[in-house]
């Protein structure tokens, strides 16, 4: 069985190897797929990120969701931990130790974990059980708990999916996993 660190490695190979336009078209078919789904239309305090380059992209998700009373929120890592802000403007956003878009706390509204109803995390890999590789900080995985009202999906394109990710006690199951050709559902 192959370690979380060569999964999360092959998952990045395997993202790297769309092209841009494969990425954005994936991208838009996995924003509706979000936008349709349930999950969506039933919350209200969404936690989302800014994609880094080779990520699913779901800035379009945010244009959907304003015209439906929704509210945004973005994770920005704090020292171990990681907390959930919404930028007041367009222009409140920084570049964070990791070199991720990351909104300005000082013009940013925080929320308390446990107020967010749908939390989207991005992955390097997943398998059929929704288990999923991140980068390897953990920051999601100490978040998570915290979230004690939230649904939790990961988005990944079809390709980033590996036949079993090794589980450790720390890491967190997704309730379900969008990619560009289905939505994977824990068992």
């Amino acid at each position: 069985m192959s370690t979380q660190k060569e999964i999360r490695s092959k998952g990045k190979k395997a993202r790297r190897s769309l092209s841009h336009e494969e990425r954005k078209s994936f991208s838009a078919k996995i924003v509706q797929r979000i936008a349709n789904s349930p999950l969506f239309f039933s919350a209200s305090n969404i936690m989302i990120y800014a994609a880094l380059e080779e990520e699913v992209d779901l800035s379009s998700l945010r244009s959907l969701a304003e015209s439906r009373d929704k509210q945004f929120y973005y994770p920005r890592v704090q020292g171990e931990d990681m907390i959930a802000i919404s930028p007041y403007s367009l222009d409140a956003w920084t570049t964070g130790s990791f070199g991720i878009r990351e909104p300005d706390p000082t013009r940013s509204t925080q929320i308390a974990p446990n107020q967010l109803d749908l939390i989207i995390c991005p992955c390097t890999a997943f398998d059929e059980t929704c288990s999923r590789v991140g980068m390897g900080g953990g920051y999601y995985d100490r978040f998570l708990p915290l979230c004690i009202n939230a649904a939790v999906i990961a988005v990944a394109f079809e390709c980033q999916k590996a036949e079993n990710i090794p589980v450790q006690d720390t890491d967190i199951r997704m309730d379900a996993v969008f990619t560009e050709k289905t939505v994977y559902t824990a068992k």
